[in-house]
């Protein structure tokens, strides 16, 4: 193992913004659906439930880290984004369903795009 690899990615969470580790966190579970949908595709059942379990375990994080009073009517809208997500990928792991993966990396993929572009234009705001 690459212990060096590991302290500058431990020091790199450490130190990030909150904006930075919701990109992250975006940034995993995109990865961890594309390593599913692949384990689906390739019929390796310990790989499939090993990537969507990460993955739902990123989702429930970034569920549970909304703040409903603060945000509103967006921090419900996301819930409902995660729930979804959520489900997918449950049903992807009960029924080996690539399908349902894919409508879940649409999502997060949107999401992703969506964060990266607000983000992106408050830090040129604060310039």
């Amino acid at each position: 193992m690459n212990y060096g690899l590991g302290a500058y990615k431990k020091t790199s969470i450490n130190t990030a913004r909150k904006e930075e580790i919701l990109l992250m966190l975006y940034e995993a579970a995109i990865k961890f659906c594309k390593k599913g949908i692949e384990a689906i595709k390739n019929k390796e059942l310990a790989k499939k439930g090993e990537y969507i379990g990460k993955l739902q375990d990123i989702i429930m994080e970034l569920n549970n880290s909304l703040d409903h009073e603060v945000g509103g009517k967006m921090a419900d809208e996301l819930a409902s984004l995660y729930d979804f997500i959520f489900y997918s990928s449950t049903q992807a792991n009960i029924n080996m369903d690539a399908k349902s993966l894919e409508d879940s990396l649409k999502v997060l993929l949107t999401l992703y795009e969506g964060w990266s572009t607000a983000i992106k234009s408050l830090k040129k705001g604060q310039k």
